[in-house]
């Protein structure tokens, strides 16, 4: 709303800096503050140390997603699409924090229909305010998508990325590292590509947001994001992903995330639909394995697999056209 109105570049700069540290200071005091109120976590049975995880705090992702949408609401560039999207990652974070202060943990039906909805409407509005112009980053090339393929695409990207991110929240201080990495990969990238503008403030926001949350939920954490936060913040990844024009990159800049969530995914789903023993030996998630098969601890998965990330991106931003 600010930096609409103001017109000075310098102004608007600083506008943008004040709301980041506007940000970061209410994440980091709202989660201060309602800690005690947050539901707490039950451990998860299969997950390695998921007993350590008993009693923390856990949905902080309600306090940093609601403190975020606010920031970009008022300091960042505001219009009907943008609107719909704050309200998509609010959605996210609501459904995921009622899963988090469920005493029963929500069906995987339940939850898929949810994620479909969501990402169905992002595509809805991605196509009606962008078309459907794809650019291929490391090609150079553009290519215009019939709007049902794109819109498959779209819908598969956005709920692949929400189940992904959630998927990867398993390890104090990962998800949260690893989307930070991720986020400013893709927002790197627009600015390549000249996309940056509308998107810069908000990608800022979110930075800070995570890095107020991530005080708290470094090895060894204090408080959990949940599925509050995770959900959102993978709906965030794949807007982000969109608005940049070339969302087939997703699949590099946020690689990491990808493999950490995603072959847990791609496991359950062949066994249940062939029956075959598919990577039975690899642990997924991904932190799991290493953590179990690999002998490394929370602080290793963290900065291998953010090094790792970082290495990937500038290799990928480095043969962007």
């Amino acid at each position: 709303m600010f930096f609409q109105i103001v017109t000075d570049l310098e102004m608007r700069n600083t506008i943008v800096l004040l709301g980041a540290l506007l940000g970061f200071i209410l994440t980091f005091a709202g989660l201060r503050v309602f800690e005690k109120k947050l539901p707490t976590d039950g451990g998860r049975e299969f997950a390695v140390e998921g007993t350590k995880s008993v009693g923390k705090p856990r949905g902080a992702g309600i306090i940093f997603i609601l403190v975020f949408t606010m920031i970009s609401v008022f300091f960042g560039v505001i219009s009907v699409e943008y609107i719909l999207y704050f309200l998509i990652v609010i959605l996210c974070m609501l459904t995921g924090f009622m899963d988090d202060a469920s005493s029963k943990p929500w069906g995987e039906l339940k939850k898929g229909i949810l994620d479909l909805g969501v990402s169905v409407l992002t595509a809805f509005v991605y196509i009606h305010y962008n078309g459907t112009d794809v650019h291929f980053a490391i090609a150079g090339a553009d290519v215009h998508f019939h709007p049902v393929l794109f819109a498959v695409l779209a819908v598969a990207l956005v709920w692949g990325s929400i189940n992904v991110t959630n998927c990867c929240d398993g390890v104090d201080g990962l998800c949260g590292t690893i989307s930070i990495a991720s986020v400013v990969s893709i927002y790197a990238m627009a600015v390549m590509l000249g996309k940056s503008i509308e998107m810069g403030a908000n990608v800022l926001y979110m930075i800070s947001v995570l890095l107020a949350y991530l005080w708290y939920n470094s090895t060894p954490s204090r408080m959990l994001m949940g599925d509050a936060g995770s959900r959102a913040i993978g709906a965030f990844l794949a807007i982000a992903a969109l608005l940049s024009g070339a969302p087939f990159m997703y699949l590099l800049l946020c690689l990491i995330i990808l493999l950490d969530g995603g072959l847990g995914l791609l496991k359950v789903t062949v066994i249940r639909v062939t029956g075959i023993k598919f990577l039975k030996n690899i642990r997924t998630p991904l932190h799991d394995h290493f953590r179990k098969k690999g002998g490394w601890s929370n602080t290793q998965v963290v900065n291998r697999f953010l090094i790792l990330q970082v290495l990937i991106s500038l290799i990928a931003l480095g043969m962007v056209k």
